[in-house]
């Protein structure tokens, strides 16, 4: 009975998760890094266009 209530203390204990942790850093960088190709393979042929007709007008 004493291990029962021990297990019920420690599992409903408040616990002190502070910050984030390294894997949870990684996942937010994993997260952006996804975006920006997304982004890239979805914009990126109109972007080359925009830029090479920019470089055109300004005689570069």
């Amino acid at each position: 009975m004493l291990q029962i209530i021990n297990f019920l203390t420690a599992f409903t204990a408040d616990r002190d998760e502070k910050g984030a942790t390294a894997t949870e850093y990684a996942l937010i960088i994993a997260g952006i890094a996804v975006a920006i190709v997304g982004a890239i393979s979805v914009f990126g042929g109109e972007l080359t266009g925009f830029w090479n007709g920019l470089g055109g007008q300004l005689g570069l």
